[in-house]
């Protein structure tokens, strides 16, 4: 067993929660991961439940605590980074959960979304709250069990997000950090850095539902009581900072320090953001208090619903003899990805795909197009395509996705760095970062495959607890190897040829979209 001093970073997402001990250095010690599905009873429904979440974060941080080989009282603070845009755990008196949550990606909100914009003009609703109304944001999601499920409603005592319902587990303390707080949408004022009561009234929701304790990501939340100890195998009393929402903790873990950087997470889904230091609302994006500086500093992002679960989908559903290939290596000492053949395989392919186009709207899209009827589309195909030529057409999507956010938020934004930087699952994948880069045209750093927002999470936990100071954060986020590549010409000259077809699609779509219902 190792006795150095370290921190932990816990990430709750998606598909899984991802843990990580770093040391004083900023050196990763150990990593653990347990995954877990979300329930779907209806089409672009998605839940999942608090029982769920803390099984699987405490199958994660034990993993990781073995693989690094150290003790419990080497373990000085902890942070939780988390899914955000969802309801949260409601939770009745006895802080006792009364229905899964409504994850960010569950998109059966469509009707209370028209209602909220018949209640509110937009420019007024993003003038007080900097996010507008649609099924992704949690405060429509919360309409929808208020207008649905009047049992549930009637016994809800507060709303927890991801990261604060597991806290409370853990310590028994309640508090939101502001990221999560302004992520549910409509009942946060971003100016005020507070919930609004105006918009409470407003929408009629109680403003009770919302824990009235609002701190930063790196304040001390509570301490690990006995059971949440024992629980985790740390020792009593560890001190816990809020953390925040995912996609701005990978932001912070990319580097993302300043005004006019920017970064793009990678993973299920796909988060691009900057922070920058005005009071500036950016319509069509979405914004929220950052996880360092969240009075000063502001997250904006632009975020795609479906990337790497797009691709994903691909492997699960036309990949057998890759995935064959995976299992009958997985024992030995080379193990052969499933994803690694695709990308194999693709890498002969042309850039461009023969003219073979993706929509990668597997869940309705959020920005830039902000539509819950948009569908998966897969167009071009001749009798000349093959299997690659699809597969390779899945990661150009989502690289065209990611430049549609990116050239909205610029022109909003006009102080963007050109280097874009790319952290997640994307970073595995040498065919898809050399994608990105000639499809956005941008010089592209990518930081390795080593912890994401579980190492943005260890970083806020390491200030929080004063473990580290500014300086030193800085040097922490530098310590990871990183490389950057630029854009070829030639490709990128293809790239902006079907990215222009890539919007025509859509806009040729979009109408027949809401006709395509499910039987």
């Amino acid at each position: 067993m190792t006795g150095a001093d370290c921190v932990l970073g816990v990430d709750l997402g998606t598909s899984s929660v991802k843990a990580v001990l770093v040391d004083r250095d900023g050196r990763i010690l150990g990593q653990g991961r347990a995954e877990y599905g979300f329930v779907s009873l209806h089409s672009l429904w998605a839940e999942q439940s608090s029982e769920a979440w803390l099984h699987a974060f405490t199958e994660a941080v034990r993993e990781t605590l073995l693989r690094a080989g150290i003790t419990a009282q080497n373990v000085k603070g902890m942070a939780v980074s988390a899914i955000g845009g969802g309801t949260g755990i409601p939770v009745d008196v006895g802080m006792q959960p009364i229905r899964p949550c409504l994850l960010w990606l569950d998109r059966r909100a469509k009707i209370e979304s028209e209602r909220v914009r018949q209640m509110i003009s937009d420019e007024d609703l993003y003038a007080i709250t900097g996010n507008g109304a649609d099924s992704y944001f949690g405060f429509t999601k919360i309409l929808w069990i208020k207008n649905h499920e009047p049992e549930v409603w009637s016994r809800i005592n507060y709303f927890l997000p991801p990261n604060a319902d597991i806290i409370y587990r853990l310590t028994g303390e309640i508090a939101v950090d502001h990221s999560q707080a302004c992520n549910i949408g409509g009942v946060y004022d971003l100016g005020k850095r507070a919930w609004s009561e105006e918009m409470a009234d407003i929408l009629d929701i109680p403003p009770y539902f919302f824990p009235e304790r609002l701190v930063g990501s790196q304040e001390i939340v509570g301490r690990l009581h006995k059971a949440g100890a024992r629980m985790l195998g740390l020792m009593e009393g560890l001190p816990v900072c809020a953390g925040g929402v995912d996609a701005a903790v990978a932001t912070l873990r990319a580097g993302v320090m300043r005004e006019g950087q920017h970064a793009a997470m990678l993973s299920s889904s796909t988060c691009w953001g900057f922070i920058h230091a005005s009071a500036d609302r950016f319509p069509g994006l979405v914004s929220m208090p950052y996880v360092i500086d969240s009075e000063t500093l502001t997250y904006s992002y632009g975020g795609s619903a479906t990337s790497g679960s797009v691709v994903q989908w691909f492997r699960d559903n036309f990949a057998d003899n890759e995935r064959l290939v995976e299992t009958l290596t997985s024992g030995g000492k080379r193990r052969v990805s499933a994803f690694d053949l695709l990308d194999e395989h693709a890498s002969t392919i042309q850039p461009g795909s023969n003219g073979l186009m993706v929509l990668p709207y597997f869940m309705g899209e959020r920005s830039p197009i902000w539509d819950v009827d948009a569908r998966g589309t897969i167009t071009g195909l001749t009798l000349n395509h093959t299997k690659s030529h699809l597969y390779r057409a899945m990661l150009e999507s989502v690289a065209y996705a990611l430049k549609n956010n990116i050239d909205y938020g610029s022109a909003a934004f006009r102080g963007l760095e050109d280097q874009l930087t790319v952290v997640g699952d994307v970073s595995k994948s040498d065919l898809w970062v050399e994608i990105i880069t000639n499809v956005t045209g941008r010089p592209v750093r990518v930081l390795p495959h080593s912890g994401k927002a579980a190492y943005g999470a260890a970083v806020i936990a390491a200030y929080g607890i004063g473990m580290i100071d500014r300086q030193q954060m800085a040097d922490w986020l530098s310590v990871q190897p990183a490389k950057v590549l630029t854009p070829d010409a030639a490709a990128n000259a293809v790239y902006e040829r079907s990215f222009d077809n890539f919007k025509r699609l859509y806009e040729h779509m979009k109408s027949y979209f809401p006709t395509a219902t499910e039987t």
